[in-house]
């Protein structure tokens, strides 16, 4: 497809952007060359699937060269931080969407072995191979609402160097049966290498800066977010909103003052057939257990929630920080991550 000018509809999307970055500071909006530019490689990246300074000049037809296109990416002044805020007040306007459920996540992004100057890029270890990769981490914060799902800001993650040397020397001194006590204490943490937990957070209050009027729902993520400060400080981000997370299996729970892990108390209770409503579509009976448990890491009582699929085996355990809520409305609510997994694997796509 041959692309003469930029698709009308993309054009008044990039109108629309500008006058709400304008809106809100006066001093950032885009000149006419910065909106056409930008109107420009939005419509070349539905036309050709891709972002390929080449393949925009190619489709159309040498009226947008590589080199201007690439220029203007360089060395423009277009106020990048404010494209993605402006463009989500923009669609939540469009929409007329006043409140919505937050979904925490993180993905990996493979890069090439040769890619030297991008930024934050680190070895991660890759999760089908069992080998390492050479790329970024990243973590992400996405809306969902009834009408539609929306990534609303995200960041990268870099683990501190000393912490990564630290964990290679644990293992190996570990493989050597050296004693605790001979081994080196773990680094303490780096203020300019926060952790995932800390960079959610920081998503989470950076978006209630920039939508104050927005009515969040709930908040979900896996169970990496599951700690202490994180489900406290996300909740109280909000005035108290429902935190929901995966828990481990092996969780300490406390029941009569007792400790066992979460696997042998749902072991003696066993689940119902539950019918509950996936992301609002579909409905699928699932095999339901809760219990409002004290959680000895986070010293305090969480809603715990077992739950098992037809095609699973084994229980998974939901987390969730105000205990008034029901179960099966815990349950809908963490099903609504399943969003995110069709969003990442759409990005990594793309």
């Amino acid at each position: 497809m041959i692309i003469g000018k930029p698709a009308p509809f993309v054009r008044a999307f990039v109108e629309a952007v500008d006058e709400a970055i304008r809106a809100h500071q006066p001093s950032h909006g885009m000149s006419a060359i910065q909106r056409t530019w930008l109107a420009f490689c939005v419509t070349a990246v539905l036309v050709t699937n891709s972002i390929c300074w080449a393949r925009f000049e190619r489709a159309s037809l040498g009226t947008y060269s590589l080199a201007a296109l690439s220029w203007m990416f360089r060395y423009s002044k277009i106020p990048w931080d404010d494209l993605l805020v402006a463009s989500v007040r923009v669609i939540l306007r469009h929409y007329g969407i006043t409140s919505g459920s937050l979904v925490i996540d993180d993905t990996d992004n493979q890069r090439s072995k040769s890619a030297q100057t991008l930024a934050h890029l680190y070895k991660l270890r890759d999760k089908e191979s069992g080998g390492y990769i050479w790329g970024q981490s990243l973590v992400f914060l996405v809306l969902v609402t009834p009408k539609i799902s929306i990534p609303v800001g995200f960041t990268f993650y870099q683990p501190a160097p000393e912490l990564s040397a630290w964990y290679r020397q644990e293992k190996t001194l570990k493989k050597q049966g050296v004693p605790t006590q001979q081994r080196p204490p773990k680094p303490p943490p780096h203020p300019l290498y926060p952790t995932k937990q800390q960079l959610a957070l920081r998503l989470l209050e950076r978006f209630k800066g920039q939508h104050p009027g927005l009515r969040v729902h709930c908040i979900a993520a896996d169970a990496l977010y599951g700690t202490t400060p994180f489900v406290d400080g996300a909740s109280a981000l909000f005035g108290g909103v429902q935190v929901i997370s995966q828990a481990r299996s092996n969780q300490n729970v406390r029941l009569h003052q007792r400790d066992q892990h979460l696997a042998d108390y749902f072991a003696t209770h066993p689940g119902t057939p539950q019918t509950i409503r996936i992301r609002g579509g579909d409905e699928r009976v699932v095999m339901v257990r809760s219990a409002r448990l004290y959680v000895c890491s986070h010293k305090t009582k969480r809603f715990i929630v077992a739950i098992k699929y037809e095609e699973e085996e084994t229980y998974r355990y939901l987390m969730a920080s105000d205990l008034t809520w029901r179960t099966l409305d815990i349950v809908q609510g963490h099903s609504l991550r399943w969003l995110v997994e069709v969003f990442v694997q759409d990005w990594k796509g793309h």
